[in-house]
């Protein structure tokens, strides 16, 4: 999977997906590659910032890979792109106040 990311003035974390022939020669192939891509940036969307667009790029890897194998590879591609916001460090637990 390759990573393009697109700086523009109206540019807000779109996603777009590119899977061409290179990737397979049957249609359903491409789509269920376009599926897994979408799917796992749903899913990653929500821990995103920045201010670009993401074109993803299928490669023929992609359809044997497992599934955390495509989620670890976006999760990477997005860390080396800077757009992986920090998780927030849950606070301490407070004390119930004495009543």
């Amino acid at each position: 999977m390759v990573l393009w990311l697109r700086s523009a003035p109206d540019a807000s974390l779109r996603l777009g997906l590119i899977s061409s022939k290179k990737v397979h020669l049957r249609a359903n192939k491409r789509n269920r590659a376009r599926r897994q891509i979408r799917e796992a940036y749903r899913q990653i969307r929500p821990h995103l910032n920045g201010q670009v667009d993401l074109i993803f790029v299928a490669r023929r890897a992609l359809l044997k890979a497992t599934w955390n194998e495509i989620k670890n590879e976006m999760h990477s591609l997005l860390t080396q792109a800077g757009l992986l916001a920090e998780r927030p460090k849950s606070p301490p637990p407070q004390e119930a106040p004495n009543e």
